[in-house]
């Protein structure tokens, strides 16, 4: 299988262009910083993926606000001075978003409506436009979509959003991920890339009653701490009353199955289809939430890593600070060290 070339190891940037718990100008020239950006590369990785939410660069009526562009521009400045490579993830977009604590956001709308489908042709028009040049960063066009009875839809959406930003870009890495979450499962259900430089994403937050224990976002999750390894039988249990979308890639294991096998069986058929297709393979998105026992979280890693090894598979570990799963927190200061052998 084809390696995603410069983005083997990374980190998120979540909670400074988006999700951000304020957005203020104060909180976006101080959440992340170049000594930020220096610490990141003393880690030993090769990349950040920095995650940006629309009304960072837009209004509600479409035009382009120059300030915040300006955020991005720094990231792009920072990264290339210090050698690291960076994905802009579009982490939603008008008509769209992921987020859990958006109630009663209609979640297929966006899908199904061309106004909405224009509109983000033209966000990823001016984006790759701006930074289309600059040979060290990738675009990843939208974050974890979810419902399964639209995929279809997001791959049209997805090919044509690849052709413009080939206009503009014509060897920039792009980065397409697929439904439910966009987990893993779901990798091969997206098209056959347009190209060579399109790479197939997955983000992984397996066994989710672990990597999101306690946490309050997440609907019927128990107030419980939950170890790892267990098997999977176990932590199918635990889960009873999750969404499925959430639980469902578990739910199908073998229930005796545990610890690193369980990585390596959930991305099977996402090797098998990156390899069929001539796809790297990347997750944009792992990690421990701070609930959970941090030697547990270190176990977590080492198997998680392993199978990436295994694969070739590039990664972005999610996060490098606060959002409740920042690697740099008082929470892990114990085991941080190792933590980062297993990026």
């Amino acid at each position: 299988m084809r390696k995603f070339e410069g983005f083997q190891k990374g980190v998120n940037l979540g909670g400074w262009l988006s999700q951000a718990d304020e957005t203020s100008k104060e909180h976006y020239e101080t959440f992340i910083t170049e000594d930020n950006i220096r610490e990141i590369k003393a880690m030993g990785v090769d990349h950040v993926r920095v995650p940006v939410d629309y009304p960072l660069i837009e209004s509600e009526t479409g035009e382009l606000l120059e300030d915040g562009y300006q955020y991005i521009d720094r990231a792009v400045k920072w990264t290339r001075e210090y050698g690291l490579n960076m994905l802009l993830d579009m982490h939603n977009t008008y008509g769209y978003t992921f987020d859990p604590l958006a109630v009663g956001a209609d979640r297929e709308i966006f899908f199904r409506e061309e106004s909405l489908q224009k509109r983000f042709y033209t966000m990823w028009d001016r984006i790759s436009a701006r930074y289309g040049k600059e040979s060290h960063v990738a675009f990843e066009l939208l974050n974890e979509v979810i419902s399964p009875a639209i995929a279809e839809e997001w791959n049209c959406i997805a090919d044509k959003t690849v052709d413009v930003i080939r206009r503009n870009a014509k060897d920039a890495w792009i980065v397409i991920g697929g439904v439910r979450y966009n987990n893993v499962t779901s990798v091969p259900m997206l098209h056959k890339p347009k190209d060579d430089r399109v790479v197939y994403n997955f983000h992984c937050y397996e066994p989710i009653m672990f990597t999101h224990q306690r946490a309050y976002w997440v609907e019927n999750m128990p107030d419980i701490t939950v170890s790892y390894p267990l098997k999977a039988g176990e932590y199918r249990k635990l889960s009873e009353g999750l969404q499925n979308e959430l639980v469902n890639a578990v739910n199908q294991l073998d229930p005796d199955m545990e610890g690193a096998e369980v990585f390596d069986v959930l991305f099977a058929p996402a090797v098998e289809a990156a390899e069929k297709n001539n796809a790297p393979l990347y997750c944009g998105e792992y990690g421990v939430i701070d609930q959970a026992p941090p030697e547990d979280t270190l176990r977590w890693l080492k198997d998680i890593h392993s199978v990436f090894e295994k694969y070739g598979i590039g990664r972005s570990l999610w996060n490098y600070k606060e959002k409740d799963f920042g690697i740099i927190d008082a929470h892990y200061s114990g085991v941080r060290k190792e933590m980062e052998r297993y990026l």
